[in-house]
């Protein structure tokens, strides 16, 4: 069995695979913290949960944007499963062209993302990721990585609504009703909610005219669910994108 770890600055997405159906599938905080010997325990007890054996792990992968968590991470692998990482970095085989300037500062995840969205969708495509920060990757029709934008995340603008506004409240993020709040907190989720809508549409059709017209546009991360359905510019709501990404990455460096 196969076990991935998708590493974002909030929260941490596992997977395990066997072959190629994912079996369990867990989210958890990330914490610079921990030890390897914590990340470790907690290990256990989620494959206990599930009812799964951790020796029966073969092969681990990571894509991390946390690099002080990666020696913690190599460390608990080793110890816990008996088994050297594939970390996604430089010199890992990804199959994907990356037309960037500097392609060693394109984070692991918008990679494993891109390669998982030309796989599944075909290109031209567009993913947006919906993390701490929002992530909008453009990949071209011969699936070459084309770079992006980066906005900052709806968990980062929503807190900055509280720490900076004296009286404006933290809030649930929820869409409302309708954009015409009645209440503080509706206005706020109005403002919040209907305004990324807004980012969404207008960021995804400059970038599709970049491309060309056309493009499909996939949506992931924790919080893609809070759009779905909810603007015409997302095609699809794929949340395991960036571990079927990683999957596929891994099986290219074997």
């Amino acid at each position: 069995m196969l076990l991935l770890f998708d590493v974002g600055n909030t929260n941490i997405v596992l997977g395990v695979y066997r072959g190629d159906e994912i079996i369990a599938y867990w989210r958890i905080a990330t914490d610079r913290a921990k030890t390897a010997d914590e990340y470790g325990i907690l290990l256990r007890q989620l494959f206990q949960s599930s009812d799964l054996n951790i020796r029966d792990i073969k092969h681990i992968a990571i894509s991390s944007v946390v690099p002080p968590l990666n020696i913690a991470l190599e460390e608990m692998a080793n110890k816990y499963f008996g088994v050297k990482p594939l970390i996604v970095g430089p010199g890992v085989k990804t199959g994907m062209p990356i037309v960037f300037d500097n392609p060693k500062e394109v984070g692991g995840d918008r990679i494993v993302n891109a390669v998982a969205a030309f796989a599944k969708y075909g290109g031209p495509c567009i993913v947006v990721d919906f993390g701490t920060a929002t992530t909008y990757d453009a990949i071209s029709a011969k699936g070459e990585y084309l770079g992006g934008a980066i906005a900052p995340g709806i968990g980062i603008s929503t807190e900055a609504l509280f720490q900076h506004a004296a009286k404006l409240p933290r809030i649930e993020l929820v869409k409302p009703k309708n954009v015409i709040g009645k209440s503080t907190v509706v206005c706020m989720q109005a403002g919040i909610v209907y305004g990324y809508i807004g980012q969404i549409e207008g960021i995804v059709k400059r970038m599709k005219a970049e491309l060309g017209g056309q493009a499909f546009v996939v949506a992931t991360g924790g919080l893609a669910r809070l759009f779905e359905g909810e603007t015409p510019s997302i095609d699809r709501v794929d949340l395991l994108l960036t571990l079927e990404g990683l999957k596929i990455i891994f099986e290219r460096n074997q």
